[in-house]
């Protein structure tokens, strides 16, 4: 089955304008090799402490519909952020950029006034722990700006995010790796459902669908029927345009490889008829990152 789909995705991407296609909206691109190195992924990995770039994942992506992507900086060296949207600048497969700026910094709204500047910056990620310190000031500047804030963490941040929604109501919200495994013990799962459930009406609340795979008894399913139950819930929840696909490659390799990632929810969207694939697997990240097609 996932090869017969690699194979219809193949035909659809040579008989598509190069303006169609699939917009995977997280991945990361690095160099141990440079001078400075990097700080992350840490040299103990030895599955992610390579060279990965544009190259290597058109190679992966393009004979599956894949037409271009959305770059997460991880590393916190802020002229990091700089390395990469100069790679964007060379690299037309990079729709937009992803920051990662410290918004509790004094510092953060030169840098972001910057960064900005370059219209390849479509916003910043926060983690858990700075997203819970920072406040409405701060992350407004994202909103005036017309930014995104990508959002990182487990399912405690949703009352995070709730209480953001609530002080910057313009804000374009991203949750990164959909769906979480919910929390079986009270207080906690009645605080994620509430949460859940408040996040419905959040028009500007859009969810990244890019941690479905799991390692179930030492190996990963391949059979998208093991995922429906979790893909439902957040179908149930952000309906059809405000989820948005996503790989996490190349953190996506310690579970699958890209055709096994992208063919589960392939299946479960498809399903949905093609008005709904068409928004999951590329404009509803429009409207969420505002990125916009580059020629090449």
């Amino acid at each position: 089955m996932i090869r017969r789909r690699e194979l219809l995705a193949a035909g659809i991407a040579a008989a598509a304008p190069p303006e169609a296609g699939i917009l995977d909206a997280h991945t990361h691109f690095y160099d141990p090799n440079r001078p400075q190195g990097v700080p992350w992924p840490p040299k103990s990995d030895p599955l992610l402490y390579r060279t990965v770039l544009p190259a290597e994942f058109r190679r992966l992506t393009a004979p599956l519909g894949v037409t271009g992507t959305i770059a997460v900086e991880a590393s916190p060296w802020v002229e990091d952020n700089q390395w990469l949207l100069d790679l964007a600048g060379r690299e037309p497969l990079i729709a937009g950029v992803t920051g990662n700026l410290d918004p509790l910094s004094p510092d953060f709204p030169g840098l972001l006034e910057r960064f900005a500047a370059n219209p390849l910056f479509k916003g910043i990620r926060l983690n858990q722990t700075k997203l819970a310190a920072a406040g409405g000031a701060e992350l407004r500047r994202l909103a005036n700006a017309g930014l995104q804030l990508d959002v990182l963490g487990s399912p405690a941040m949703l009352g995070y995010v709730v209480r953001l929604s609530d002080a910057v109501p313009e804000l374009r919200i991203i949750l990164d790796h959909l769906p979480f495994d919910a929390p079986r013990e009270q207080p906690a799962r009645g605080e994620y459902e509430s949460a859940l459930n408040e996040l419905r009406s959040r028009k500007p609340v859009f969810a990244k669908v890019s941690g479905v795979l799991r390692r179930v008894n030492g190996s990963v399913p391949a059979d998208p029927a093991v995922y429906r139950p979790a893909l439902d819930e957040l179908w149930d929840v952000f309906g059809p345009d405000r989820l948005i696909y996503a790989s996490n490659w190349p953190v996506s390799e310690r579970l699958a490889p890209y055709r096994q990632v992208l063919a589960v929810v392939r299946a479960y969207f498809d399903a949905k008829g093609e008005t709904a694939a068409g928004k999951y697997f590329r404009l509803n990240s429009i409207a969420a990152y505002r990125w916009s097609h580059r020629r090449r």
